[in-house]
């Protein structure tokens, strides 16, 4: 384990370094999720679109009603 007299602050290059990669991995991530909502919506509406007439409520063949 590391002792804390190990430990030191992180130089200004360091810094950007890291938040630079930090940048980048955040930006795939949101590609990644923004994908994956566009996936899902499409599943969806193909979904959707394929659901037979009995399924979609048209169609169905009903009892009379009598009054």
């Amino acid at each position: 384990m590391t002792q804390p007299s190990d430990i030191r602050p992180l130089t200004t290059a360091e810094t950007d370094a890291l938040r630079a990669r930090q940048r980048e991995r955040n930006k795939v991530m949101g590609l990644i999720l923004g994908a994956l909502a566009v996936l899902f919506f499409a599943i969806s509406i193909v979904k959707i679109a394929e659901k037979p007439k009995h399924e979609a409520g048209e169609g169905v063949a009903t009892a009379p009603v009598h009054s």
